[in-house]
């Protein structure tokens, strides 16, 4: 199987978000960044398949903060190649990101072949969507499932396993190429030490490359970022079950809702 994955940066949460300046984007001047953890469970699901069925693993990412130590680690995990695009994702949109890697993958080194799985996540925390692969398949002209659980392959097909709301799964059949939005790999990511991605950094590399999308469409124009404003605070309640209860009644009778 011909495997790619596609890594998305994204802010460590972690870590406090400030608006910056210009009130339409973050500040960056103490801000981390992470791979996405839905394309982390894309990736293991990729190598899953491969150790089962063969093939090669590529991973690609857009150009931005930290990635190529996100692509090393991959390597380190059994990626048998990490392609980096120059195009700047911290600007882009899930639609203009799209655009950028079916570019990629019509004209550049990622040519579909009969054999081709385009794995990425099914949503990130600023594409809660998960609208990055649905676009690129559908600019592709490629099938898709999203919010995908697992993936196995029988008779030249995937049987898909996709979880819907309420906790069901539905099983699919579907043929190569394709593109699946993965929500968690069928094992848990798997975990790689610190010495062996720095051993990789000394013995392999990161290919970079341009594709002919100078400036992507953007569907989304961001007007303004603000942070969450503090409306008030929680009222405890305390003493017996009764007591509680009538203390309820007096507060929602005087904000009028009784």
């Amino acid at each position: 199987m011909n495997l790619y994955v596609l890594l998305k940066m994204v802010p460590d949460t972690v870590e406090e978000l400030n608006v910056a300046a210009d009130g339409k984007s973050l500040d960056t001047e103490f801000l981390r960044f992470k791979v996405s953890d839905p394309d982390e469970h894309a990736l293991e699901q990729a190598l899953i398949l491969k150790e089962k069925h063969g093939g090669t693993v590529t991973v690609v990412a857009l150009e931005a903060p930290e990635v190529d130590e996100v692509l090393f680690t991959a390597l380190a995990k059994g990626a048998d190649r990490a392609l980096k695009i120059t195009t700047d994702q911290t600007r882009l949109g899930a639609f203009a990101a799209a655009q950028v890697y079916a570019a990629f993958f019509k004209a550049g080194p990622g040519q579909i072949t009969p054999e081709t799985l385009i794995l990425a996540g099914s949503q990130a925390i600023d594409d809660l969507e998960g609208e990055l692969a649905a676009y690129l398949a559908e600019t592709l002209g490629l099938p898709y499932l999203g919010v995908v659980c697992n993936v196995a392959r029988a008779n030249g097909k995937l049987i898909v396993l996709k979880e819907f709301a309420g906790g069901l799964r539905g099983q699919f059949e579907i043929g190569l190429p394709a593109v699946l939005g993965v929500q968690s790999a069928e094992k848990p990511p798997r975990y790689v030490p610190v010495a062996k991605v720095r051993a990789v950094m000394k013995s392999a590399k990161i290919e970079t490359v341009e594709v002919g999308v100078s400036e992507p469409a953007v569907r989304l124009q961001l007007e303004r970022l603000y942070k969450p404003e503090v409306a008030g605070r929680a009222q405890m309640l305390e003493g017996t079950p009764e007591e509680i209860a009538e203390k309820i009644v007096e507060v929602l009778a005087k904000q009028g809702i009784l």
